[in-house]
């Protein structure tokens, strides 16, 4: 089925399905999306259009539609925000072979720093995921990968088996858009992916011995999909949350892709390099992060300056 076969009420609910796994969005947020999404689908139905044709002109002019009705300033933000991220989501999963709304600027707000979390809550749950039980390898390779590379958890989870083989120093990804990438591996996630491995594999050996098809993904499952889902990672870490002693609202996959480039900068790597590992087609999408940058330049200067006391005054 084509994406312009697909109903637009298919289209929203697949996106907001995805926040939720991935983003940890609220009910209200969600419900504000949804909202805002059906009302752009209807004023593109009344055009004979559809989310697959719609073209930057034409959300331009949804937004000046918008506008003339009176809608608040923070309204039309929100309205804008939903509409970006539906064709993000789009363009991810292949419906657009483009993103007509990537250069959109609204009447918006400033810029938040997404949630993160801090080294020592990052430490927690990777101890957390060390807890014995049957899936104990699996979740520490996730949990190990998910940092040390800090890809996208659709990234992660749907990893092909080959990419895993041969003790790599460094996997390829696929990407948003199909775009690959390689991202570098750290010593302990490298012998966490061997210890998976080798413990997948056996299961993958037993499961043909039954007659049972193998699997070429890393963190195979016999759902759907093949492999484990986006929701059951979402479910996974939340548990590692509570176990670790942290609040569960703080994590998500997300956030620990936020962490990922976070603590990275803060221990002075190249924002460049970042933008490469983390997959971003624009260096400002990286940018978000040089708070951490500009946080770390004060602190020097307040510790380092010959004409600076203690208590922060000049002498």
């Amino acid at each position: 089925m084509t994406a312009r076969a697909q109903p637009m009420s298919h289209w929203i609910s697949a996106f907001l399905d995805a926040q939720a796994a991935e983003l940890d969005a609220a009910d209200n947020t969600r419900l504000a999306y949804a909202r805002d999404l059906r009302d752009f689908a209807e004023w593109l139905a009344g055009r004979d259009l559809h989310f697959a044709e719609a073209s930057q002109d034409g959300i331009e002019d949804y937004l000046i539609h918008c506008e003339a009705q009176g809608l608040a300033r923070a309204t039309r933000a929100r309205r804008l925000s939903a509409i970006r991220q539906l064709y993000r989501f789009a363009f991810e999963e292949g419906w657009r072979e483009d993103n007509p709304a990537i250069r959109l600027k609204g009447p918006g707000k400033d810029r938040k720093l997404p949630g993160t979390l801090s080294v020592d809550e990052v430490e927690a749950l990777l101890v957390a995921a060390r807890t014995p039980g049957r899936d104990q390898l699996r979740n520490i390779c996730l949990m190990e990968l998910l940092y040390a590379t800090g890809m996208r958890v659709s990234e992660l989870v749907g990893l092909p088996v080959s990419a895993a083989r041969g003790d790599p120093g460094m996997l390829l990804v696929r990407g948003k858009g199909g775009k690959e990438r390689m991202v570098p591996l750290s010593g302990t996630a490298r012998t966490a992916l061997a210890e998976w491995l080798a413990e997948r594999d056996a299961s993958e050996e037993a499961a043909l011995a039954a007659g049972k098809p193998s699997s070429r993904y890393l963190f195979p499952s016999r759902g759907a999909s093949g492999h484990l889902t986006r929701h059951r990672f979402y479910g996974l870490i939340k548990e590692l949350a509570v176990a670790a002693g942290i609040s569960p609202s703080k994590v998500t996959p997300h956030t620990l892709r936020h962490a990922f480039a976070t603590h990275l900068l803060a221990n002075g790597a190249d924002l460049r390099a970042i933008q490469t590992m983390l997959g971003h087609a624009d260096v400002s999408s990286t940018e978000i992060y040089t708070h951490v940058l500009d946080a770390r330049l004060r602190e020097l200067v307040l510790k380092h300056h010959p004409l600076q006391r203690e208590d922060g005054e000049r002498t």
